[in-house]
């Protein structure tokens, strides 16, 4: 059998809480990976991010089309000057990149997943292969489409302690499981940064609670997490997966508190239903959790899952040497190569896909 060569891949993500673009290079084969190259987290422009909110959770059916045609070019564009200027600030040169763009809706029970960035476009300004749709490849095949960064945890922990427990906080939460045998499970968890994003947004005119400030002031109302808490979703066995509007009908229930309280209760939120679903749901409890994503960097969530974690190491994946901000676009340059060698991304035990299967889309440059 001929030898995988390695490719030089940039993964480029929108996080589903819309915060920001990760950009992240690494050098692997698809198998493993030999090199962490350059990364970066851009904040979303403004403008961008208020017209990709305005639709989310609609079908595109739903969507004005001169609107959705003309965010689509513009958001292409503006991926566009930032990948080039990524590419030229750190004088790479990519082979390939794995690009996933803002979710509007997901839908697996309806077969149906709405992403927005016009790929093939892409592609040509560039000049390099783009692969992307891999949540699509997935629940058309049956799957729920998220999470598929399995096969990039697996092999980022192939010489840790299992089993472990990896768990991705960014628009949505979502964990990864792997066993003492290789044995692997995921799934999403329920509301992610994106429930205290919305919330300040509404109430304090800023994206985000930076460094969970106004949590670590604010007093959790336990009769209205309780209420948030019973919510069906959180019922519902794996595999499963979300998207942030899944949520918006509890989020609602925060409204009459101060701007500090309701993002303390959003924070415990966040915290309480990723402790709920690993007591329920994953085969056996860990001696550690690993935090990744947007929700790492939040001191008081840390806290507030450390508190509900009791008995567990909870670290941010920053304390393991990893960039916790930028490991799902190294996950998307990591599956990128993953499709372009043919090897499965979509796990049954994580996805629900009747058979392991190859996902994403190649984009070839055109003339």
């Amino acid at each position: 059998m001929e030898m995988l060569k390695t490719k030089r891949s940039l993964g480029v993500i929108s996080n589903s809480s819309l915060e920001s673009i990760e950009l992240a290079v690494i050098t692997t084969d698809g198998v493993d990976v030999f090199d962490f190259g350059p990364s970066q987290v851009i904040p979303y422009d403004d403008t961008i991010r208020r017209k990709i909110l305005n639709i989310s959770g609609r079908k595109k059916e739903e969507i004005d089309n001169e609107y959705l045609s003309d965010l689509e070019q513009q958001l292409t564009k503006y991926f566009h000057e930032i990948i080039t200027d990524f590419i030229d600030l750190y004088s790479e040169k990519i082979d390939i990149i794995g690009f996933s763009g803002p979710i509007i809706h997901q839908n697996p029970s309806q077969c149906y997943c709405h992403q927005i960035g016009d790929c093939k476009k892409l592609s040509s300004l560039l000049g390099i292969q783009v692969v992307s749709n891999f949540r699509k490849s997935d629940i058309i095949a049956g799957g729920q489409g998220s999470p598929l960064s399995a096969a990039y945890h697996m092999c980022l922990c192939c010489d840790k302690e299992k089993p472990i427990v990896i768990v991705n906080i960014d628009g949505i939460s979502s964990i990864i499981w792997i066993g003492q045998n290789g044995e692997v499970m995921g799934f999403d968890a329920g509301a992610g940064c994106a429930a205290i994003n919305d919330w300040v947004d509404k109430h304090g005119a800023q994206h985000a609670d930076y460094n969970g400030r106004l949590a670590i002031t604010g007093t959790i109302n336990h009769s209205i997490l309780a209420s948030m808490m019973r919510h069906k979703y959180l019922a519902k066995y794996p595999p499963k997966s979300a998207d942030c509007s899944l949520f918006y009908d509890k989020l609602e229930h925060l409204e009459g508190l101060s701007l500090a309280d309701g993002c303390a209760t959003a924070t415990a939120y966040i915290a309480e239903t990723i402790a709920y679903s690993l007591s329920l749901y994953i085969p056996l409890m860990p001696k550690e959790v690993i935090i990744c994503g947007c929700g790492a960097e939040n001191p008081t969530l840390m806290r507030f899952l450390r508190q509900r974690l009791d008995g567990i190491e909870v670290k941010s994946a920053r304390e393991m040497g990893w960039k916790s901000e930028v490991m799902e676009a190294q996950a998307a340059a990591y599956i990128a190569v993953r499709r372009f060698y043919q090897m499965p991304v979509g796990i049954p035990t994580v996805t629900g896909v009747p058979e392991p299967i190859i996902c994403g889309e190649i984009f070839l440059p055109q003339s």
